[in-house]
Order: structure tokens, then C-alpha cells, then sequence
């Protein structure tokens, strides 16, 4: 599939039964201001332009939401196990937003988004959901580098800032161009 545009990118995914399925089941859970996002979304779409006939594996479905009342990992816990109910052998992944600015020692996030932009690779900055049946993508970055092929860190990541040593190690860890050669790394 030929791949330039978000509205392709959106055809891609309604396109995927699969997918659809996954988001049907998160919606479900009526969590406020929630995406999946990451891996999710990135691999698809990697997977899509190195034209690949069988999914990559995924080693968790990122679902992320935003509620501030409510931050013990535990509830958390109890998605994740909801989610499994519906969809077992799916790997997910249920984290709170308004709890995982400590991991990056940032500043508290005031929404998904605003946590979902403080991802450390570009690429990995995308999510989706459903709203009214449609598919509502948000990349604050854009999708452009997604689509393109190229990795590079997103601002708070980028070299010569504090966190830039995290995005390195996260790239040398995820060895991503083992999996898909096409890809451009930028440091």
C-alpha cells in the first residue's frame, strides 16, 4: 500500500480488521482522553512500507488515558485484565498519563496528548482512536517522519538535551532497522 498522506494512513487502519477490533475493544472501556498509540501505530505503518504480508509482532498495545483523580498503577492493572477478558491473547499495555511524567523526570502532564508529545522518538508520538466510528489520529509532530522512513527524537529528546541519552539507548535497544532496513536513524 502506497502510504504518503494521514488520510491514507487512516485507510490503512480501516482497512485492518485487526486493528479496528483493538480500538473497538478500548473503547469500550470509556476511559477519559484515551489513544493507543506507539508501537501500535508505528509498526503498521513501518510494516505497510517495507511492504510486509504478516503483521510484526507487537511486544505490548499501548493504551494510554488521562485521569488525574485517580492515579495508582493498580486501576491501571484492572484495565489491562478487562481488556484481556475481551481480547486474551492480546499484549496491553493500560498507563495513566497523569502519572508517567515521573519516568522521563518531567514536569506533570496535563493530558494524553501532552504526554503522548513527550514520547522520545518522533514516529512513536502518534495515537488513534474512535470517535463516532471515525478514526481520530493525533501526531504532534505530524506523520510526515512516519511515513518517510525516519526516526529522529522528539524536541526534549534531541542531542545536546538532558534527555537525549535516553532516546540513544532506546534505539540501540529497539534495533528497529533489524526488522525494518528501510528506516533512517537521526541522532
Amino acid at each position: 500500500m502506497f502510504l504518503q498522506s494521514e488520510s491514507d494512513f487512516i485507510i490503512a487502519i480501516e482497512e485492518d480488521t485487526w486493528m479496528m477490533g483493538i480500538l473497538h475493544t478500548v473503547q469500550q472501556l470509556n476511559l477519559p482522553d484515551c489513544w493507543v498509540c506507539a508501537g501500535f501505530v508505528r509498526s503498521k505503518v513501518w510494516d505497510l512500507l517495507h511492504d510486509y504480508k504478516e503483521r510484526t509482532p507487537l511486544a505490548d498495545i499501548d493504551v494510554i488515558y488521562y485521569n488525574a483523580e485517580e492515579m495508582d498503577e493498580q486501576v491501571e492493572k484492572r484495565f489491562e485484565q478487562e481488556l484481556l477478558s475481551i481480547m486474551p491473547d492480546e499484549p496491553w499495555s493500560v498507563k495513566n498519563q497523569a502519572r508517567m511524567h515521573v519516568l522521563n523526570g518531567a514536569a506533570s502532564y496535563v493530558s494524553s496528548k501532552d504526554g503522548m508529545a513527550q514520547f522520545p522518538e518522533i514516529p512513536t508520538a502518534v495515537g488513534v482512536r474512535l470517535i463516532n466510528s471515525k478514526i481520530d489520529v493525533f501526531a504532534p509532530y505530524g506523520v510526515e517522519g512516519l511515513l518517510s522512513y525516519v526516526v529522529k527524537p522528539t524536541p526534549k529528546f534531541k542531542k545536546g538535551m538532558s534527555l537525549h541519552n535516553i532516546y540513544v539507548k532506546r534505539i540501540e535497544t529497539k534495533n528497529w532497522t533489524k526488522t525494518w532496513p528501510k528506516l533512517t536513524i537521526k541522532f
